[in-house]
């Protein structure tokens, strides 16, 4: 009677094993695909399928449990067929309910969970947090990302977005901690930071109006006419993304969370010591950056221009300067006059190269018949007889 009282007390608790019910059960064998483990106070054996034994990734069965082990499991179906056990079991549901229980929890105080990417697939991030979460694209960064790849394998900070655990669904975002992140500093930042100190910062960007210094969380702008002294066309021209620079605080509007910055100002100024660098009879290298009716602006060092008026840029006559040059051209300038108070520079061009030699014009020469002098022989002194002549000779047929 003894023996029946036995094995209906076992048949009892056999049947006492419902479907959904939690129960411990301790290792007894593990095989390549399955664990077999008894029941603790029911008698009966059971199975752990691969796929019910951890809800994180793994490639041993001995990577998750050992011979010996008591874990708690919950029941998903019975098995007719009995050869290694009566029950099918899953640890890894267990597992995973706890895990949305503890999420449940964090997500109701507002607290921040933390957890490895593990997938990108289209639309977003795959996140192992005991159970599967998902990033959408949109929550993923604070800013534009075509490649969502360096994100696989990093462990990030997130916010719970949204969590449903009868239909294993968690929304989790990383821009939320980015954005609280950068309130946080741009209030710290705010909170110290004053108008025409000197600080630090590092190019994050470049548009086509200036540039965005980061400044530790906060990024102030630098206009393009904040960026040099001389004029440029695009902050490309002097700054890159990723350069260390000072620059002086010309702003901060705590309101719109702007602030104004000024990198030329911490530069020394175009005109510093000009009378040494450009000295009169100083022979500079230039580009022409203007032209007018009456001259050419030449710089010489950056953010410093001279005057090449139109009488200085050639020897020979010419009616504009763009008869001889053009803007953007390289060329060598004298120093003529400098004036650091009035900032002018006086520039001449013709001055370095040689002047022309006056042009000779040929003499036309008339023929000339040529002239033989005509010597006359010296005259016989006149007598009385020659000027009497014939006169004397009638004179003396008379006497006769």
């Amino acid at each position: 009677m003894s023996e029946l009282k036995t094995m209906q007390d076992a048949l009892d608790i056999v049947k006492d094993i419902q479907i959904g019910d939690l129960v411990q059960g301790e290792v007894l064998t593990l095989q390549d695909k399955q664990a077999i483990v008894g029941i603790v106070d029911g008698g009966v054996e059971g199975v752990i399928p691969f796929n019910e034994l951890s809800a994180t990734p793994f490639e041993k069965i001995e990577d998750i449990l050992s011979v010996g082990d008591v874990v708690d499991l919950v029941v998903i179906k019975q098995i007719k067929d009995k050869e290694n056990g009566s029950f099918l079991l899953s640890k890894r549901r267990v597992d995973a309910k706890k895990v949305w229980e503890e999420i449940q929890e964090k997500f109701e105080k507002g607290e921040v969970i933390e957890a490895p990417v593990t997938a990108i697939v289209r639309g977003g991030l795959v996140v192992d947090c005991g159970v599967r979460g998902f990033v959408p694209a949109s929550m993923v960064t604070d800013h534009f990302v075509e490649d969502f790849s360096s994100f696989k394998g990093q462990t990030l900070k997130f916010k719970i977005v949204e969590i449903e655990p009868s239909e294993n669904r968690l929304i989790l975002s990383h821009r939320a901690i980015l954005e609280a992140e950068k309130a946080a500093k741009k209030e710290e930042l705010f909170a110290k930071i004053k108008e025409n100190e000197i600080v630090e910062g590092t190019v994050a960007r470049l548009t086509n109006f200036g540039a965005f210094v980061n400044l530790g969380g906060v990024d102030g702008l630098v206009h393009i006419s904040q960026i040099a002294h001389e004029h440029i066309k695009h902050a490309s021209e002097k700054l890159a993304v990723g350069d260390k620079v000072q620059a002086k605080v010309l702003s901060v509007e705590k309101e719109t969370g702007r602030i104004a910055l000024s990198i030329k100002e911490t530069l020394a100024k175009p005109w510093d010591n000009i009378e040494e660098r450009a000295h009169k009879d100083a022979i500079l290298d230039g580009v022409v950056k203007r032209l007018t009716t009456f001259g050419a602006f030449v710089e010489v060092f950056p953010g410093v221009e001279g005057l090449v008026h139109i009488s200085q840029i050639a020897h020979k006559h010419i009616a504009t300067p763009q008869e001889v040059l053009k803007e953007g051209q390289e060329v060598k300038v004298k120093v003529l006059d400098v004036n650091p108070e009035e900032q002018r520079i006086s520039l001449s061009i013709k001055a370095l190269e040689e002047a022309p030699k006056p042009e000779v014009k040929d003499v036309e020469v008339e023929e000339v018949e040529e002239v033989i002098p005509v010597v006359l022989e010296e005259e016989a002194p006149v007598t009385l007889a020659d000027r009497l002549g014939d006169k004397l000779s009638g004179l003396v047929s008379d006497d006769k």
